[in-house]
């Protein structure tokens, strides 16, 4: 229940403002099957079909067929034809892409956000940072994911720009999915938390050298993750070098939801 309540959230946010009845259901469907992709709730070369989702989702496979459409435009569907329609294996370069993304707009807004962020800007912060160490407390890494989002969010609209962090979202799709891979590893959510800490630390005192510095090498951390998480995980993940066909199912690994 508690994965369905924050899959609902997710979607909630992701939706139009006032889309017409079918965008409605569309964008409904659309926002339900990417979280639950980006969550790893479906993991990378599992099969989809459009009957059984739409049988779960109590819609028509009309909207089904078109959000998978979608998904297929943001990389994150595979269609093989006369095999199916499968998640998507996770991109190494669609990872280092939205990361280069996210790393230039995150800092160009930490430097305003130095200049700008409020007494109120950092007590928000620090109490995502609260949020996020009994999320690790608790053991529940979804949590704090969701605090880890709250994170970013809150320190990008503390520079002023509200909505930017949407278009951030948008582009990550594969560089969530190996955060999420990497959160397993030892001390990792650990090293997260001091991390946000120090940027945190570093903006009350107007420090914009340090606090820049804190949140590059936060970023950066996906670079030292990725060859881990992908000699842990093989078969999650694209090979450049294979040849077109369906991923296999795959197995259920220790910390991933089936």
């Amino acid at each position: 229940m508690a994965a369905q309540r924050r899959e609902t959230r997710q979607a909630r946010g992701t939706e139009a403002e006032a889309p017409r009845p079918r965008e409605s259901v569309r964008t409904r469907v659309h926002a339900l099957l990417r979280a639950r992709i980006t969550s790893l709730a479906l993991l990378p070369g599992a099969p989809l079909s459009e009957n059984e989702l739409a049988g779960e989702l109590d819609v028509s496979r009309t909207p089904v067929r078109e959000a998978l459409i979608l998904l297929g435009e943001e990389s994150l569907v595979d269609v093989f034809p006369k095999l199916g329609t499968f998640v998507s294996r996770i991109s190494v370069d669609a990872v280092l892409e939205a990361q280069f993304m996210r790393e230039a707009l995150e800092l160009a807004a930490l430097r305003e956000a130095v200049k700008k962020a409020g007494a109120q800007d950092i007590t928000a912060l620090r109490a995502i940072l609260d949020a996020q160490r009994a999320a690790l407390k608790a053991g529940d890494a979804d949590v704090f994911f969701e605090q880890d989002e709250a994170f970013h969010r809150r320190l990008m609209e503390a520079s002023g720009h509200r909505t930017l962090w949407r278009t951030v979202a948008t582009a990550k799709a594969h560089l969530d999915r190996a955060r999420r891979l990497s959160l397993p590893l030892p001390h990792r959510i650990e090293t997260l938390i001091d991390e946000h800490t120090t940027v945190v630390d570093a903006l009350e005192r107007r420090d914009g050298p340090r606090a820049e510095d804190a949140l590059r090498g936060h970023l950066q951390g996906v670079f030292d993750d990725i060859g881990t998480i992908r000699a842990s995980h093989p078969e999650l993940f694209a090979d450049p070098h294979e040849q077109p066909g369906a991923p296999p199912r795959p197995r259920v690994h220790p910390g991933l939801r089936a």
